[in-house]
């Protein structure tokens, strides 16, 4: 059972379902485990560990991949984008910050470049330096991102695209969100924190029991965890997580926070290192209410393609006419 859109024959993959490049979390084994299954998984370049970089290409192999960065941070390793463009990924994915610099060499690599979107704005300027994919991010998703939501950003998102392949992101958890984006207009989706709760992912195990049991009204979008990270994104970003009691401490008094940042991120790290989640942060989206166990990626995938082909090819629940 398969689903055809421009994204799967482009991508040349089963499905049009894509790993979000999740810092760390989305590692070398799973990324070759999504595309295993039919999928596209992207490793997480995230903020930038050449090292780390490097041992996850070795662990995918020869798998059909593509790998992630938050651009901004390739302005402080340039080496960053050599390490994966010499590995021949078959995608660089870019998220937040400005792309051109990097367009030329993605290209001449030969690889696709996909460009993470979180408004209508970014989405032409991404077309026009040539993105081959946009990823239409809505502020439900896990991590860093802006305010529009999902439901209505995707279909202005893909009006304004050009023919350019378009996939969704944040909240698409199961087929449900598959067949609503696609019914959106979207080529696919890219899913992050329902790949976060699986087998393969290096997530702690004590994150992933805490995304199975959380719902979508207690994730927090805000700067606390940035600010006790000592890494304070600019405006308008801020990063979805589940909420704990460090969030419901701080929450409010951010300006407060910053001037005891010194001693408060030292009991996050220590919080961090100790798997504390009830000061450290869990990155996870509102799509936590559709997340019920922890099952191998591929499950997700079988899952996810059943549930939305069979969404797709109708349904009685419903009478017309």
């Amino acid at each position: 059972m398969t689903i055809s859109t421009r994204l799967t024959e482009l991508l040349r993959v089963e499905h049009p379902i894509m790993l979000a490049p999740m810092d760390i979390v989305a590692d070398g084994k799973l990324a070759a485990t999504v595309t295993a299954a039919g999928g596209f998984g992207i490793i997480g370049g995230g903020y930038g560990n050449e090292s780390w970089l490097s041992r996850e290409l070795d662990a995918a192999g020869k798998a059909r991949i593509g790998v992630g960065f938050i651009t901004w941070s390739m302005a402080r390793n340039p080496r960053l984008l050599d390490v994966a463009l010499e590995r021949q990924p078959a995608a660089i994915m870019l998220s937040f910050g400005d792309v051109k610099p990097h367009v030329e060499k993605i290209k001449r690599a030969g690889a696709l470049m996909i460009c993470q979107i979180q408004t209508v704005e970014q989405a032409r300027e991404a077309v026009a330096n040539g993105a081959d994919v946009l990823v239409a991010q809505g502020a439900e998703a896990g991590g860093h991102g802006h305010s529009r939501g999902t439901f209505a950003l995707v279909p202005a998102v893909v009006d304004a695209a050009r023919g350019t392949p378009v996939a969704a992101a944040g909240g698409v958890a199961d087929g449900r969100g598959l067949a609503a984006a696609l019914m959106l207009g979207a080529d696919g989706a890219l899913v992050g924190t329902r790949f976060y709760a699986t087998q393969e992912a290096v997530g702690p195990q004590g994150a992933k029991e805490r995304i199975v049991a959380a719902s979508g009204d207690k994730t927090v979008r805000s700067i606390l965890f940035d600010i006790a990270r000592r890494n304070v994104w600019p405006a308008p970003y801020t990063g979805r997580v589940l909420r704990n009691e460090f969030s419901d401490k701080w929450r409010g008094r951010e300006a407060e926070l910053m001037q005891h940042q010194a001693d408060e991120a030292a009991r996050y790290d220590k919080a961090r290192e100790g798997g504390d989640f009830d000061t450290a942060a869990v990155i996870a989206g509102e799509g936590v209410d559709m997340i019920s166990d922890i099952p191998p990626a591929k499950e997700v995938v079988d899952r996810m393609v059943k549930e939305a082909s069979a969404l797709l090819a109708g349904s009685n629940r419903y009478r017309v006419g």
